[in-house]
């Protein structure tokens, strides 16, 4: 049986980050977090472009705009979208997680998922680097596996 796995590699990678500004206290440590990840798979500082978005709701139309450059192997995407007391949470999550997947799927290109989706501040902050690690930390892990493992596929 042939098997195919990506591996963690970084070097003479390139990354696309779009970062969304809302909630940013949360957004910043995903970001930070992303970006060591990364760094310490001996992807380049250069090697990284930041696109910053104003909301969740921007995040897909970036990705896109950064995917049909073809100037990076695979695009992260990061956000934080808190419930509140009317249906907009729902709104903005379901639109944010279809583009992004719209945007994958069309691009043929490995865009990470790394947007909380949250009930309340607390779960936010315990998600970017406090109680539970940090998910932009496991959105670099999966873009870079990704990105290593479409690699591997092409050979066949």
């Amino acid at each position: 049986m042939e098997t195919f796995r990506g591996g963690l590699q970084g070097q003479d990678l390139k990354f696309g980050l779009v970062v969304s500004r809302f909630n940013e206290t949360v957004t910043e440590k995903l970001l930070a977090g992303a970006v060591e990840t990364l760094v310490r798979a001996g992807v380049a500082e250069d090697d990284l472009t930041v696109v910053r978005v104003p909301g969740g709701f921007e995040i897909p139309l970036a990705a896109r705009r950064l995917a049909r450059a073809r100037q990076v192997d695979a695009i992260i995407c990061l956000g934080c979208v808190i419930r509140g007391e009317t249906p907009h949470f729902d709104y903005i999550a379901s639109s944010l997680t279809s583009g992004i997947n719209e945007v994958m799927m069309e691009e043929d290109l490995p865009v990470a998922y790394g947007v909380l989706t949250t009930d309340d501040v607390d779960q936010a902050m315990n998600r970017c680097g406090l109680k539970y690690g940090n998910k932009g930390q496991e959105a670099a892990l999966s873009a870079l596996e990704m990105v290593n493992l479409s690699k591997e596929l092409k050979k066949l």
